[in-house]
């Protein structure tokens, strides 16, 4: 009956590691499949992370996020294939086909309805000009300022398997106060792109629970309930 208690409680806790990271309320946009081809050329994301299409008729998965009308995919470089004048270099294994930039224009709009809080950060490619992304409590970039990154160029290249000088991209952040509802992206048109969109963290990257972190947190509670076995087995 012990034995079973210990068990039950592991499995709780892993569970509560779960539901905690999906509480945090952490999303991530990588920008892969809005073109409905790979390679191609460029897709306006529209709805397509609102429940909705792309201009090539293509949907993700509905997190309320919609894009102003100038905001595009564009199609990244990997070996072997060239579509673009920016690759991820190797560096972002599951993102390195699509990115978010603008053609048209000196900014684009990322509005979130039910609104999102803690941080917000993107990795970035520009070769020669600056830009900047802005955070605010309303629409299409209305209300206060929450929070803003300004970006210098940081272009380096890549190897010439990738064939881009858009590249490699680096990550950018900001942690913030209050409840932001759009995102401005700023910069010169078609002279910067970006990735791995992540709302809720000031760190880009997925909004899921590491696995190693997982397992650690298993581990240690095995070790713990083995431990009480034997102080049970002692007395």
């Amino acid at each position: 009956m012990r034995m079973n208690k210990i068990a039950a409680a592991v499995a709780a806790a892993v569970a509560l590691g779960f539901a905690g990271s999906a509480s945090a309320g952490i999303v991530s946009l990588n920008f892969e499949n809005v073109n409905s081809t790979y390679p191609s050329g460029f897709a306006f994301i529209q709805e397509f992370y609102n429940g909705g299409h792309s201009s090539d008729g293509t949907s993700g998965a509905n997190y309320g996020v919609s894009f102003g009308g100038n905001a595009q995919a564009i199609c990244l470089n990997t070996p072997g294939v060239g579509c673009s004048n920016t690759s991820r270099g190797g560096l972002a294994p599951g993102s390195e086909k699509g990115g978010l930039f603008f053609l048209s224009g000196a900014e684009t709009y990322m509005n979130v309805a039910a609104g999102f809080d803690t941080g917000f950060s993107f990795n970035y490619v520009s070769l020669s000009f600056a830009g900047s992304v802005k955070v605010y409590d309303g629409l299409n970039g209305t209300g206060a300022l929450l929070g803003q990154v300004d970006l210098v160029p940081n272009a380096a290249g890549c190897d010439a398997a990738y064939g881009a000088q858009f590249c490699p991209f680096a990550p950018a952040g900001v942690a913030f106060t209050g409840t932001a509802k759009s995102v401005a992206w700023g910069g010169v048109a078609n002279q910067i792109v970006f990735d791995d969109v992540t709302l809720g963290s000031k760190d880009p990257g997925p909004g899921v629970p590491e696995p190693a972190s997982l397992a650690l947190l298993g581990l240690g509670l095995v070790g713990l309930a083995a431990s009480r076995r034997r102080k049970v087995s002692k007395s």
